[in-house]
């Protein structure tokens, strides 16, 4: 075992759990996803994509600067005066 230069608080303690804590039982396997629980979690992560791009393209007249915005909120009564 060696010693660790820099100060540590409790580097004793760590030190001495990962060298001598060893576990021979194995975890359960992992359960497998049934085929409605992944196109469930597709059309999940398909919704919030899509979400997000829509939100961008959207959002994307209000980030453009320009003398556009300018000219569209002219009335059409001051062009008749």
């Amino acid at each position: 075992m060696y010693r660790r230069d820099e100060a540590v608080p409790f580097a004793f303690v760590a030190e001495s759990e990962s060298d001598q804590f060893r576990s021979n039982v194995t975890p359960p396997p992992r359960e497998r996803l049934g085929a409605s629980q992944i196109v469930g979690r597709t059309l999940i992560g398909l919704t919030v994509v899509a979400g997000l791009v829509g939100s961008l393209i959207f959002g994307m007249p209000s980030l453009q600067s320009g003398d556009s915005a300018a000219r569209q909120q002219q009335s059409e009564a001051s062009d008749n005066r």
